[in-house]
This record gives structure tokens, sequence and C-alpha cells, in this order.
């Protein structure tokens, strides 16, 4: 009887120890996954301080912010995998790490065409900033008329003990093509199949005004710097003394 009662525990408690190894493996990967989210976290932090930096010396160089505002995020856990099932890749964070650019992403949104280009070139010129790919959708539009400057980039992020290498996509837009894109995006999750065709055509056509807007003002905005150029010297010295002023306090 003795032997009877210890051989029907001995699959109870194997069951028992497994459920515990699964459980605790489980829990590793949550703790592995949430410092995932911190070192990319950290990256954008990195790269914000970049624009941010770049913004202030334009304001005092050129007498004007190009950026009208950067916005972070990190990919949420189900479009994380959704994106692994788009390409076909295993759960895990190394497909994350390898198979996703922009788990992490920056959005930069500056107030003329040539302020993106500007700015990304200085951004790219900066010696811990490496370039993994680019697309210019501005110069190339999408076919439903979206149009952005896309970077994919790689930053290390410095550690106690260790330095990680962390790549990030960086979207810089007009203030114009933010607002298309964001109408854009709220209203494809909206549209039940009717007449489908007839609101893309017209959302082509907001983007291709919307576009001529921006090629307009930034002319409106060149002749307007072509009459400041006239400043003398001296003008321009008390000038950027009291825009040091204001950024220092």
């Amino acid at each position: 009887m003795m032997m009877d009662v210890t051989n029907n525990h001995l699959p109870a408690v194997k069951g028992i120890d497994s459920f515990i190894e699964s459980g605790r493996q489980i829990m590793w990967t949550m703790v592995q996954y949430k410092e995932l989210q911190m070192t990319y976290n950290c990256a954008l932090k990195e790269i914000k301080t970049k624009f941010e930096i770049l913004d202030s010396e334009f304001d005092l160089k050129y007498k004007r912010n190009p950026i009208s505002s950067i916005h972070t995020r990190l990919k949420g856990t189900q479009s994380v995998m959704k994106k692994l099932a788009k390409y076909h890749l295993p759960v895990t964070l190394d497909s994350i790490e390898k198979g996703i650019n922009d788990f992490a992403g920056v959005r930069v949104i500056c107030s003329y065409i040539d302020d993106i280009y500007s700015i990304a070139e200085a951004f790219l010129a900066q010696d811990d900033v490496t370039l993994v790919d680019k697309k210019d959708y501005i110069k190339c539009p999408k076919q439903n008329g979206y149009r952005s400057l896309h970077l994919i980039v790689s930053i290390p992020v410095f550690f106690a003990d260790a330095k990680k290498h962390v790549k990030a996509e960086v979207q810089i837009r007009t203030v114009a093509m933010d607002f298309w894109a964001s109408l854009e995006h709220q209203m494809r999750y909206k549209r039940n199949g009717k007449d489908s065709e007839a609101i893309s055509a017209e959302l082509k056509e907001c983007a291709d005004i919307i576009a001529a807007t921006d090629k307009r003002m930034l002319t409106i905005r060149q002749k307007i710097d072509s009459e400041e150029d006239d400043t003398n010297e001296d003008e321009e010295l008390l000038f950027r003394m009291s825009r040091l002023d204001s950024r220092l306090n």
C-alpha cells in the first residue's frame, strides 16, 4: 500500500515541477522583454536630445526654430506580434532586435520642407549615428499621398558596464504632412468599404494640396529671409546675445 501511494503522487510532483519551471521561464522572458524596452527607451531619449540640441543651435544661428515638436514611442506588444507574424519571424527577443527596425520610433515635426533636410543632414553627420536605411517619401510620395522622410539609424546606448547599439526609426515631416497623416490614419480604420476608392482619391487630392501649400509657405519664408540679410554685424551680434541669454535661462 505504501508503494502504491508513492507511485500515485510521483506524476503530480513532476507536473508541479514542470509547471514551476514553465512559470519561471515565462517570468524571465517578461523581465528580459522589459529590459529590452528600457534599452530602446534610452535610445529614444538619446535621439530626442540630439534633435533638441540641433533645434537650439539653429535658433541661435538662424533666428528661428526649425523643429516644431518631437514625439517618441515604443511599438506596442500587439503591434510587435503582428510584425513578427508578417515577416514570418519566431516570437523571440532576438527577432525583435534584428527583424523590427521601428520598435522604437521618433517623429520630428518641422515648420518647412527645407528644415527637414537640414535637420536630417546635421543629425546624420554626428559620428555616433549610423544610417541603416533611408526612404524619402517627400520626393517620392506613397500612392495614397503620404509624405515624410524616414531614417533607420543605429546609435550607441551606454550603460554602467556595457555599450549597446540600438536601431530606431526617425520620421521627419512638416506640420502639414503630419496633420494629413494623422487624419488619414484615423479615417483608415473607420472605413467600412463603401466608396473607399472615392475617399482614397479625395485624401490623395488633399495630400497634393497640402504639399503645394508647404512649397508656397517655404517660398514666402525665403523671401522674408532675403529681406533680413541686410542686417549689419552689430545688429547680428546683439541679436545672438539676446537669443543666447534666453536659451541659458
